[in-house]
């Protein structure tokens, strides 16, 4: 889930829209886990009585958490002493709901606590793009579906909700400058916390070599169904011309861009640098059931988890808005209906990327 200074909050576990959440964040998830395993391999560790410190940054609920650090710790437990301790310091804005954090952490199956007694959690509450931990402190570092939402909306979207799809070049270059700086922020500062010899673990949302951005349908849709909520009252275009979802994806360019021209910064440097397109788990799912209206309600129950209550965050009266709960309601109607109407594969550009971190000179 996101870290932004525009929280998006999931709804509650167990409900359909949570679940779909987090099915639909998996995408992508296991190349990358075998990724985090290789830097569980790699790294250098600690001599105990230090601990091994895992940073989960972006953390949100810990369910996109679990089995990344879970593999992981089996991995170091390979290379380690049973009693050395692992700290896991799972990060997020301070919006985040922590306690469900904790209560993921303590009731999940998959929890990493379940199945290592010298392995120990905490959380912090601060933005990953300022320093969050000690420098020089963090053995290995991971991150999934976060760091493609920024720190703040630059502009308003005159033309649609979502930067990546507007046709104004003012909006999207505005977008594409603050996910510059974002990413120059997010690497300097891990850049300071690794350890030396660190490595960090990113997954990411991207931009194909074709520059079409990803998720477009759903994204075009919701803009629709909320054109059709001012006809019939339940919006103002004020309201609607104040949404903008801060997510961007970032081409192989942008990635690297930190790093240029000596492919060092912050003493790190790119070991590893992937763009490739994740499934659509929903789309394969309709292949077989040919089943419309699942299609647009999974979709759409993903949509209302991850980006709808950041767009009711500009309804006029805030989160206590009466208009609210019918607002989310409406919306996930109507995108289920358009979807259904019409099923087609979603394009799911992901990136992985693998950051390492030099050792100290002498």
């Amino acid at each position: 889930m996101p870290e932004s200074s525009i929280v998006v909050r999931p709804e509650r576990p167990g409900s359909a829209s949570y679940t779909e959440s987090s099915r639909l964040q998996a995408a992508g998830l296991p190349a990358a886990i075998g990724l985090f395993e290789q830097a569980s391999n790699d790294v250098p560790l600690p001599e105990a009585p230090q601990p091994i410190v895992i940073a989960d940054y972006g953390a949100g609920t810990g369910h996109n958490s679990l089995l990344p650090i879970a593999a992981a710790i089996t991995r170091l437990r390979t290379r380690t002493r049973r009693d050395q301790s692992i700290l896991v310091a799972h990060t997020d804005a301070a919006e985040n709901d922590f306690t469900v954090l904790f209560r993921t952490l303590a009731d999940d199956p998959a929890s990493y606590l379940k199945h290592d007694s010298a392995t120990y959690a905490s959380a912090v509450g601060r933005s990953f793009y300022q320093q969050i931990l000690p420098s020089n402190s963090v053995t290995l570092g991971w991150s999934s579906w976060a760091v493609q939402w920024l720190s703040r909306a630059p502009t308003p979207i005159t033309d649609h909700v979502q930067a990546d799809c507007s046709a104004d070049p003012g909006v999207r270059a505005a977008y594409a400058r603050q996910a510059a700086e974002d990413w120059h922020e997010f690497v300097a500062f891990r850049g300071r916390e690794l350890s030396p010899h660190g490595r960090l673990v990113v997954l990411t949302m991207a931009i194909a070599e074709s520059g079409e951005p990803g998720l477009r349908p759903v994204f075009d849709h919701v803009l629709a169904v909320l054109r059709e909520l001012i006809g019939e009252g339940l919006l103002t275009e004020d309201e609607l011309g104040a949404m903008a979802l801060p997510i961007v994806g970032r081409s192989a360019m942008d990635f690297v861009a930190p790093f240029s021209p000596k492919g060092t910064f912050e003493h790190l440097t790119v070991e590893h640098l992937e763009v490739f397109n994740a499934e659509d788990r929903y789309w394969s799912q309709y292949q077989i059931d040919k089943d419309a209206k699942a299609f647009g309600a999974r979709w759409a129950a993903f949509a209302r988890a991850a980006a709808f209550p950041t767009l009711a965050g500009a309804l006029v009266g805030g989160v206590g808005d009466p208009r609210r709960a019918e607002f989310l309601d409406r919306l996930e109607e109507g995108l289920v209906q358009r979807l259904a109407a019409a099923p087609e594969q979603m394009r799911i550009p992901l990136a992985k990327v693998v950051l390492v971190k030099a050792g100290r000179s002498h």
